[in-house]
C-alpha cells in the first residue's frame, strides 16, 4: 500500500529592493498556509510602490490562496502600490481561467496590476 504525497508546505523568501519588493513563493498556497503569504506581505504595501511576486515555483493554489492574492491587490491598489505576477505557471493560470480571474486581473494590469506568463 502506497503512503500518501505529503503536501508541500508553502514558504516564501523577499528581496528589497530600494522600493521594489520581489516575494518568490515555494510550494502549495493552499487553505491553512494562506496567511503565511498575507502577514509576510502585506506589510510590505507601506514600504515599497512595487510588489511583484513570483509564482515559478509555486505548484498548486486554491481558492482560498487565489483569495489571498485579491485581498493584497485589493489593499496595494488603495495604497497606491503596484503588484505584479510573475511567472504564472500552467496550473495557475487555467484556475485563474476556470474563475475568470485571469480576464479580470488583465483588466487590472492597466490599473496598477501585471501578469506575466
Amino acid at each position: 500500500m502506497t503512503e500518501p504525497a505529503v503536501a508541500t508546505p508553502f514558504s516564501l523568501d523577499i528581496e528589497h529592493a530600494g522600493e521594489k519588493a520581489l516575494v518568490r513563493c515555494h510550494g502549495k498556497l493552499v487553505f491553512g498556509l494562506t496567511d503565511r503569504l498575507y502577514s509576510r506581505v502585506h506589510p510590505l504595501i507601506a514600504t515599497s510602490r512595487h510588489i511583484v511576486l513570483d509564482l515559478s515555483d509555486l505548484s498548486m493554489m486554491d481558492s482560498m490562496g487565489l483569495g489571498a492574492v485579491v485581498r493584497l491587490y485589493v489593499s496595494a491598489k488603495s495604497a497606491g502600490c503596484c503588484l505584479e505576477l510573475i511567472n504564472i505557471g500552467q496550473n495557475i493560470r487555467r484556475l485563474l481561467g476556470v474563475t475568470h480571474l485571469l480576464s479580470v486581473l488583465t483588466d487590472m494590469c492597466e490599473q496598477g496590476v501585471s501578469l506575466r506568463f
